[in-house]
């Protein structure tokens, strides 16, 4: 995998920052001017509430090697709960980024990201020989114009 000038240490420190990147309770209780209690209490419910799903940095792919991205339109063989077993499969790749089931003449979306052409050609064969997906078409991501994981929040 082509990573720059990262070495082990880098890649510990991103796995980590990945996992826990939760900013510490007093900066952000300084920064919008309310106490830490506050602050403290509001995430704990906001994480319980599951409206906090995970923590996590957004790092660039390209720059630690992921280069060959696609998105595959995948379309499943019919039968009972049929997208669950098949959802469950698809998510398994650790390159797979996310898997979106849709309605329409295909029945899942799947984004991934792959450090080679190999690795994706890996995932595609286990998915040539599943017994559970009838066909696939991938695209392959020749440039990224806009890609986001934050939600816009509009505050009235």
């Amino acid at each position: 995998m082509k990573q720059g000038k990262l070495d082990k240490l880098d890649l510990l420190i991103l796995k980590y920052l990945q996992e826990n990147p939760k900013p510490r309770i007093r900066d952000l209780a300084k920064k919008l001017q309310i106490p830490k209690s506050t602050i403290y209490y509001r995430v704990r419910q906001l994480e319980k509430r599951g409206v906090i799903r995970k923590y996590g940095v957004f790092l660039d792919s390209e720059k630690l090697g992921y280069e060959y991205n696609v998105v595959i339109l995948v379309r499943g063989k019919y039968g009972p709960k049929y997208h669950e077993e098949i959802g469950k499969f698809l998510s398994k790749s650790p390159y797979v980024q996310a898997v979106y089931y849709v309605l329409g003449d295909i029945d899942f979306i799947v984004v991934g990201k792959f450090p080679s052409k190999d690795k994706y050609m890996e995932f595609l064969e286990q998915l040539i020989n599943s017994s559970i997906i009838e066909r696939t078409s991938t695209a392959v991501i020749a440039k990224t114009i806009k890609e986001e994981t934050y939600l816009h929040i509009e505050l009235d």
